[in-house]
């Protein structure tokens, strides 16, 4: 039997996209023919996988001409491109994947790395937000392979539009290679970090401002995104650029060097639209296998893992003086400190890639 091809799809870069990364590399282990398909942005960095990337260069970057721009591109590289499989990642790149299952008669797999009609950028814009719904109503349905991130949401499609929908959580592989970085870590402090996209309503604003009530620590902030000149601004402002430093974006292969070095990892997303409020984002996976505590936004599916596995606090009120307060006594903690770093090494020993996986095996063999 000749070696079948899957192409996957995403709207991003690639540089920093671990959930679609791991993807790419257990369809590899399942002797499929991968092609990894993203766009090339002017800061876009080099990048090295095990199998072929592709990054189309559009006329636009933001904006309702860059999702057409996109997906017409995608459309016709599809059409004249083998594939047997196509693996469509979020709803932006769903239209044209879905148009080409149908023509060529094809298996494909769509992935919702996000509640994707409930995101931030969507929530106050109902002219868009109906856009994206009506795609959404008009397509779903008619789809046999879905997956998403996390349980509430898997259940929210399927009292929606009544699909079998499959949860793959964006959890780290246990067994990844070590790549050294530059220490970060500062003689006598303490150091915080956050990891992720620097998006509005993710609480970055709260730990800026947090850092201004806190001695002795230092916090890290490690991606990029649409308010990360806001948040650099804020940091000037604030008078806070010796305690808060911004890394800009750092390869998925480097991250997990960087995380370890911290003592406490954030993930404070606040309650607008129902992509926060059901999230289960990969940092708070990635800081579990770090092996460092968690301070999570009091929302259902973050609060249920950190409850579950006791690896650190769930915050009850977003705001500064609050949070400051709340991380002073976790680091000064050192009992409570060490537990719940035995813990995460723990809970890493079921919250894993090498575990997940099986969800997308089973998909590939359905």
């Amino acid at each position: 039997m000749s070696q079948q091809k899957i192409i996957v799809s995403v709207t991003n870069d690639l540089t920093t996209d671990q959930r679609v990364a791991k993807i790419c590399n257990t369809l590899l282990e399942q002797n499929y023919e991968v092609l990894l398909i993203g766009r090339k942005l002017s800061d876009s960095i080099a990048i090295q996988r095990n199998y072929p990337t592709k990054r189309f260069k559009l006329c636009f970057n933001k904006g309702p001409l860059f999702y057409l721009n996109y997906n017409i591109r995608l459309f016709f590289f599809l059409l004249f491109n083998k594939a047997d499989v196509l693996w469509s990642n979020d709803l932006d790149t769903l239209l044209s994947n879905f148009l080409i299952s149908k023509i060529k008669g094809v298996k494909l797999i769509f992935d919702s790395h996000e509640y994707f009609t409930e995101v931030p950028e969507l929530v106050n814009r109902s002219k868009k937000q109906a856009v994206w719904k009506q795609l959404e109503r008009k397509i779903l349905p008619q789809l046999n392979n879905v997956v998403t991130v996390s349980p509430s949401i898997a259940s929210l499609y399927r009292k929606e539009y009544g699909v079998d929908v499959k949860v793959l959580r964006n959890v780290p592989m246990l067994n990844k290679e070590n790549i050294e970085v530059e220490n970060i870590k500062m003689e006598g402090k303490k150091i915080v970090i956050y990891q992720g996209a620097i998006n509005v309503n993710r609480g970055i604003e709260l730990m800026v401002e947090a850092m201004l009530y806190l001695e002795n620590t230092q916090l890290y902030i490690l991606g990029k995104g649409d308010i990360e000149n806001q948040i650099s601004e804020l940091v000037k402002d604030k008078k806070l650029q010796e305690k808060v430093k911004m890394l800009g974006a750092i390869p998925l292969e480097k991250l997990h060097g960087y995380t370890q070095q911290a003592d406490l990892g954030l993930s404070l997303e606040e309650s607008k639209g129902l992509n926060y409020q059901y999230a289960l984002p990969n940092k708070l996976f990635d800081y579990i296998h770090a092996g460092i505590p968690v301070l999570v936004a009091d929302l259902p599916e973050m609060a249920e893992v950190v409850h579950q596995y006791e690896v650190g606090v769930v915050l009850k009120q977003h705001e500064a003086k609050y949070l400051a307060e709340t991380i002073k006594k976790m680091l000064a903690d050192e009992e409570k400190m060490n537990q719940w770093k035995q813990n995460a090494k723990k809970a890493a020993q079921e919250l894993n890639w090498e575990k997940e996986q099986q969800v997308i095996i089973n998909l590939l063999n359905a």
